[in-house]
């Protein structure tokens, strides 16, 4: 399941901003990676430029030792990218979202481990109910639903992914993230809030 992700001399600039250059980094297989810096400093490009949605300035992405355009459709099915908003359909159901989602994502889902993950997410029922309708920790937990269908995925990209959680939202996520690592996956977080993870293999990154 692991694999490496590495950056070469990474360079973004925004704009006529430069957000960051030169930038070298390794994460291998049951890593934790926390991105932080001010707000501004680039923590979303990176992660954007760390799922291949994004080009570099200068530099490059790897995974597994080969550059992520080689490898598009491979890549596509060993990632799962949650961006800071919760990216759904108002007029959709959870249930529906989910589903959309990991299609998006080339991972088919069948309807009952859907409707368990969303469940297990804390949206036992508000499967069904339109997602306009969500308070905003329902619609985190919508999308964060994801990870629990995405267990064969070796890299999770997560932005900002505890806003807007309750404590016990919190917690459920924090032991998601801690099963992927224990896998021998790989997490790449963004988080201005402080998380229980720092006794998990973990590496920090200030930009």
């Amino acid at each position: 399941m692991s694999g490496t992700l590495a950056l070469n001399q990474v360079s973004c600039v925004r704009g006529e901003r430069s957000l960051f250059s030169g930038l070298n980094l390794q994460l291998s297989g049951g890593r934790l990676l926390r991105v932080t810096g001010a707000n501004g400093a680039g923590k979303t490009s990176l992660l954007r430029l760390m799922c291949g949605l994004l080009a570099p300035t200068e530099g490059e992405v790897l995974w597994r030792g080969e550059p992520l355009a080689a490898q598009r459709e491979r890549w596509g099915r060993e990632l799962v990218y949650l961006g800071h908003a919760a990216a759904l359909k108002e007029d959709l159901s959870p249930l529906d979202n989910l589903q959309h989602a990991c299609t998006l994502g080339g991972q088919g889902v069948v309807r009952a481990a859907a409707l368990q993950a969303l469940s297990d997410a804390g949206l036992r029922g508000f499967e069904r109910t339109p997602a306009r309708r969500l308070s905003q920790g329902q619609r985190r937990r919508c999308g964060l639903a994801r990870l629990v269908l995405a267990r064969s995925a070796p890299l999770w990209v997560l932005d900002e992914p505890f806003n807007a959680l309750d404590t016990a939202a919190t917690a459920w996520l924090e032991g998601l993230i801690r099963a992927q690592l224990l896998r021998g996956g790989s997490v790449v977080l963004t988080s201005h809030q402080g998380v229980a993870l720092d006794d998990t293999p973990h590496q920090v990154l200030d930009l």
